[in-house]
Formats: C-alpha cells, sequence, structure tokens
C-alpha cells in the first residue's frame, strides 16, 4: 500500500457541506483498498478560476463541480467533452497525465442508469416521457433521453421560455407545453420526471395530479433529500414504479472515480446504507 500513489478527489461548489458525494468515493476508496481521499472544496463564484488551475499543482487527479459552477467551470477547462458541450456543463474534471484538464458530464448517464437499475425492463423507446422543470438537470434528462432513443419528450417550465430555448437547441422530438396543461399532458406518457425542487427538504410538494398517468409509467424524481417525495408517495400508492434522484448521483459518481482511482466501482447495499445513515 505504502508504494501507492495518494490520489485527492472533490467536489467543488458554494456552498458544499450538504453534498453526499464524499460519503460515496470514500466509501469506494475504502472498499477497494485504494490510498487517497475525496474532499469538500467549497470555492466562491469569483475563485473558481484560480481552483481550478490550481488542482494539477495541489497534486488532484480532478474533481466534480456542483452548483453553481457547472456552466462557469466549462470555458476554465482545455478541453470539453461532446456530450457536455451539448449539456452546457460539465460536472467532472479530469486532470490528464500532462496536467491538461478535460471537462466531462456524468449526469445524463447517470441518470439513464438509475431507471435501468430500478426497472430493469425500461425503455426510452416504450413512450412519450413527460418532463418537469427546464434547468440543468432537465437539460441534462432530456439530452439523454434523445440519446437514449424517446419518440418525444414533453417539456414544461413554469417559464415557457425557458423551456422553449431547450426545445429550439435539441430539436423536434421535443415538445413545449404549458405549466397548466401539465396533467393533462400525462396521458399515455411511459415516464415522468421531476426536474425542479419542488418536493425537495423545505420547499413546497409539487403541484401535479397523476390521474391521467398510466400506471405503467414510470415515475422519477431528481430529488434526493428526502428519499420518497409526496409525488413518488403518490405515484408508488397508485401503483406507478419509482425511482428517486439518489441513484443519478451515486451512478454519475462511477465514471468519474474510474479516471480518478483506476476502478470502475460497483453500488452495492453496503453503499446505499452508508448514504441512508446521513439522511
Amino acid at each position: 500500500m505504502s508504494d501507492q500513489k495518494f490520489v485527492l478527489a472533490g467536489v467543488m461548489g458554494w456552498p458544499v457541506a450538504h453534498s453526499r458525494s464524499p460519503v460515496i468515493h470514500n466509501h469506494w476508496i475504502k472498499q477497494y483498498g485504494l490510498n487517497g481521499a475525496y474532499v469538500l472544496l467549497p470555492v466562491k463564484p469569483e475563485k473558481l478560476e484560480d481552483a481550478i488551475r490550481g488542482l494539477p499543482a495541489l497534486g488532484f487527479a480532478g474533481c466534480n463541480l456542483t452548483i453553481p459552477h457547472k456552466v462557469s467551470a466549462m470555458k476554465l477547462v482545455d478541453m470539453v467533452h461532446p456530450t457536455a458541450q451539448r449539456m452546457g456543463a460539465i460536472n467532472t474534471i479530469v486532470v490528464q497525465p500532462d496536467g491538461a484538464l478535460h471537462g466531462f458530464n456524468n449526469d445524463g448517464y447517470g441518470y439513464l442508469q438509475s431507471l435501468k437499475d430500478a426497472k430493469p425492463d425500461w425503455r426510452a423507446d416504450a413512450g412519450p416521457a413527460l418532463v418537469l422543470g427546464a434547468g440543468g438537470a432537465a437539460r441534462a434528462v432530456v439530452l439523454s433521453l434523445l440519446d437514449e432513443g424517446a419518440p418525444e419528450v414533453r417539456l414544461i417550465n413554469r417559464t415557457r421560455v425557458k423551456a422553449q430555448a431547450l426545445a429550439d437547441l435539441f430539436g423536434e422530438r421535443v415538445k413545449v407545453l404549458d405549466w397548466r396543461d401539465r396533467n393533462a399532458a400525462m396521458a399515455g406518457a411511459a415516464l415522468l420526471v421531476n426536474t425542479t425542487n419542488q418536493g425537495m427538504h423545505g420547499e413546497p410538494e409539487l403541484d401535479v395530479v397523476l390521474d391521467d398517468l398510466p400506471v405503467s409509467a414510470l415515475v422519477s424524481d431528481a430529488i434526493y433529500i428526502p428519499l420518497e417525495t409526496p409525488l413518488l408517495a403518490a405515484a408508488r400508492q397508485r401503483g406507478n414504479p419509482t425511482v428517486n434522484g439518489l441513484g443519478m448521483l451515486l451512478n454519475q459518481a462511477r465514471p468519474a472515480f474510474e479516471a480518478w482511482f483506476g476502478v470502475k466501482p460497483e453500488l452495492s447495499p453496503a453503499l446505499h446504507l452508508a448514504i441512508a445513515r446521513t439522511f
């Protein structure tokens, strides 16, 4: 063990104390007997460039990025992966052997994998998806669903113009509807996704009625605090399969960990338990 190089990684955000990422990565470091650590990196927006440029000098293998840095960090790295370019944000930086900084976005991968973990027979081409919200998470979700073969994505946001901006980027399979039509838009949907903060701990619950949603539709919430939002509870009670945001968080961490530490980590019951203990 002593001859193993010590590998450092972390998560950069402001604030960042609430992040569960250290629990995930440090669990894997221990599980695989690696020599390293994953730390919190609280960085103010005005210090972001200094912090990112300093990663190689400090011996970091890379870092994750969270709110509010995912978009502004794009112009501070040397290369942005094409998927991240299309998503308009990066959530992972990998320091290359020559010190160059490469930016990636694993949120879409993490999201799709979380659906497959929850419902192994899930297919994006099974029918239309209804996505609520038009922020960064919605962008990752919509793009990954389109790439996976979703025939149609119905996009609804309180501010229609924000949803329209996404639709203009992603093409004709994205249909923008008004917020007032959110309940009617559930008819015939194969997937319902909440990417808004409504239903998150301390926020009002999402104002939707599921009556028109097929019982076979998968209901997904990007939120993981609480693990079961009022939306997911209502969906479960009427018989819909559900998936919370924890799977997305866990799965997006896997390619990053592999890039930094050279091991592709598995999601184990022990990891789920370690995360559950933090709530």
